[in-house]
């Protein structure tokens, strides 16, 4: 078994273009421009998925995420990612396709960049996270994760796409899934 910083990924240029491809952990480590996939996860009460990562993820470690979601492997579309990731990290199978909402390029000021796609799926399965990628999880009313952005620590790219994808509703309530 490999490490997760061995994975490939494609390299891309401001414009999504693929321009090289490195291991994950060089990617990290040179901050070079990749591909990410976020997927806000939904039960059918309409409750948002959140967790809190494991203190081993290489970025980001044991903070708070109302996504699931993950890099973009070498060759890989958004879609086929957004899927995998969902799959895995909530640890089913068996998930409709997650539909595509909107990709904006995530820049964090000091030289982590990631081109973004958005997702949304509702999941009625019952989840079952992966022990190495969630140490915590449950399904939250939208408002108690309002409640909880200033109280938790959060993914910064997280929080990024989260206060995008209000924007993009034109709303902070939950969509018609």
């Amino acid at each position: 078994m490999t490490s997760p910083a061995d994975e490939i990924l494609d390299i891309v240029d401001e414009n999504d273009q693929v321009i090289g491809r490195s291991p994950r952990g060089e990617v990290y480590a040179e901050g070079l421009r990749h591909r990410c996939v976020f997927i806000q996860a939904r039960d059918a009460q309409g409750r948002l998925f959140v967790h809190r990562r494991t203190p081993t993820k290489l970025v980001f470690p044991s903070l708070y995420d109302m996504f699931v979601g993950g890099v973009v492997g070498a060759g890989e579309s958004y879609d086929d990612a957004a899927l995998r990731e969902a799959d895995e990290e909530l640890g089913v199978s068996g998930l409709p396709d997650p539909g595509f909402l909107f990709k904006f390029l995530y820049d964090d000021g000091a030289g982590r960049t990631w081109w973004s796609a958005v997702y949304e799926v509702r999941c009625d399965l019952p989840v079952d996270p992966q022990a190495e990628e969630v140490a915590w999880h449950a399904f939250l009313p939208e408002a108690e994760v309002e409640r909880r952005l200033p109280e938790w620590e959060w993914v910064p790219d997280g929080l990024a796409a989260y206060e995008r994808l209000k924007a993009f509703r034109g709303t902070s309530g939950p969509p018609g899934l």
